[in-house]
């Protein structure tokens, strides 16, 4: 295949990862933009085995074949809640895929010096991003805690290990030591685990998002030392959508990526008004619970992970639509950080065929929410949680919220009483004008469902 061709192809895969983000910002052709996208992608790996510039082709397919096997079982059986675990792992397998090949071409010719600065920035950041990645999933799967963790001398750590790797990357550049490079590779390792320990609740996903920004400027310094052009490309589209999602996450937190990252150092106890178990809530029937919805006017429904973890998005869509056969104006209120990532709520209620229409963003939803009648909340926890607004000494403090507090009254539907994914309790189950139905949400939404019907 001749080089023009290789580039024209190349091209064309570029361009379809351009358009496939830009599909990705809206709902409606999200699907057809994730169809794009691998199209493009198709095209780079055939156009790479055509090009006559590969060798050890069946080590190759055997481990696309491989990959095959792993990965799409792995996806087809993914639970929606589980998804941003799937996304931390894969971004940490392709961390770790950029910082090899880069290692290994080094080993293999160390190259000019700008070429061993490529090398050692994708070494670098792409074990930096592997271990932090393989860190988010544990903090997501919860196999470990996920309060941020704060070693004795953390920051301190943190700060060698970094002036560390700085000092490797520089001895790099004019002695090519494959040594030092190997002892890169592991302060990388390490300094990813440092970055992503003091993380923790809903910061977790913000850190994702950070860290696959990092995969994509270490494939990028990949595709320089390989001397592909579409890996360049393709590595600083995710890079730089990578960087904007980061900042508009944090945006959504009210708080910097400093404060984000490294505010635990500094945090200061979460406050509280005692134990949950030592205080009283007030606990309602569905039977109480679907007269106040069936006889108001106005009703906003909050969804949370708790609804993607019941898979309730179509009994609360059938619930919604009694309501409004019944004369109820019933919207969605949104948080941009509800859920595990951004857009969770959004792809969850689609798969019920809600109306997108009725799908308010926060800044819509919260100056309608003090002249709410009913504000239904399954399942969310932190993103109305009143001490983010209220309290100066909460680990959220600052966080945008949604203010269900200031509505008529409070439904709220849990699980149980134990906080949510940033660990602190919740003073909303304790506003006297919340009613509380503690159960799965997908059962407890149905009972409603059967309680409305049976209203005049």
């Amino acid at each position: 295949m001749s080089q023009d061709l290789v580039h024209l192809v190349y091209l064309l895969a570029a361009l379809c990862f351009i358009l496939a983000l830009k599909g990705l910002s809206t709902p409606k052709h999200a699907r057809a933009a994730n169809l794009v996208g691998a199209l493009g992608m198709l095209f780079a790996v055939l156009v790479a085995f055509f090009d006559g510039r590969i060798g050890n082709v069946g080590w190759i397919l055997a481990a696309i074949a491989l990959g095959v096997v792993v990965g799409v079982p792995a996806a087809r059986a993914v639970k929606m809640t589980a998804i941003p675990q799937m996304v931390a792992l894969f971004n940490g397998v392709g961390g770790a895929a950029a910082a090899l090949v880069a290692l290994t071409e080094f080993l293999a010719t160390p190259g000019s010096t700008g070429m061993r600065a490529a090398t050692v920035f994708g070494v670098l950041v792409g074990s930096v991003s592997f271990s932090g990645s393989l860190l988010t999933f544990l903090k997501l799967q919860e196999l470990m805690t996920t309060r941020p963790v704060t070693l004795p001398y953390g920051r301190s750590a943190a700060i060698g290990v970094s002036v560390l790797c700085l000092g490797l990357a520089v001895a790099v550049l004019p002695t090519a030591s494959t040594g030092l490079v190997i002892g890169l590779t592991v302060a990388g390792l390490l300094l990813g685990v440092l970055f992503v320990l003091p993380v923790g609740g809903a910061d977790v996903p913000i850190a994702i998002s950070l860290l696959n920004a990092f995969t994509g400027l270490a494939v990028a310094a990949s595709g320089y030392v390989l001397g592909n052009t579409l890996l360049i490309v393709a590595g600083t589209l995710v890079g730089a959508s990578g960087t904007l999602l980061t900042r508009l996450m944090a945006k959504a937190m009210g708080r910097s990526l400093t404060n984000i990252l490294f505010g635990a150092f500094t945090a200061t106890a979460a406050g509280g008004g005692g134990p949950a178990e030592s205080r009283t809530v007030r606990a309602g029937t569905p039977e109480d619970i679907a007269i106040q919805l069936g006889y108001a006017r106005t009703v906003v429904v909050v969804p949370g992970y708790g609804l993607a973890v019941a898979q309730a998005q179509h009994v609360v869509r059938e619930l919604a639509d009694l309501l409004a056969a019944r004369g109820v104006e019933v919207a969605y209120g949104i948080h941009p950080v509800a859920g595990r990532m951004p857009g969770h709520m959004n792809v969850l209620l689609a798969e019920a065929d809600v109306p997108y229409a009725q799908l308010k963003e926060m800044e819509e939803v919260n100056p309608r929410l003090a002249s709410t009648d009913v504000a239904l909340v399954i399942g969310a926890n932190d993103v109305v949680n009143p001490a983010a607004r209220d309290q100066p000494d909460s680990p959220i403090y600052g966080m945008p919220i949604l203010d269900v507090d200031k509505a008529e009254s409070v439904v709220f539907l849990k699980r149980s009483m134990r906080p949510g994914f940033a660990g602190i309790e919740n003073e909303l189950l304790f506003n006297p004008r919340t009613t509380l139905l503690f159960g799965d949400a997908k059962d407890s939404l149905a009972s409603l469902v059967t309680a409305v019907k049976q209203l005049a």
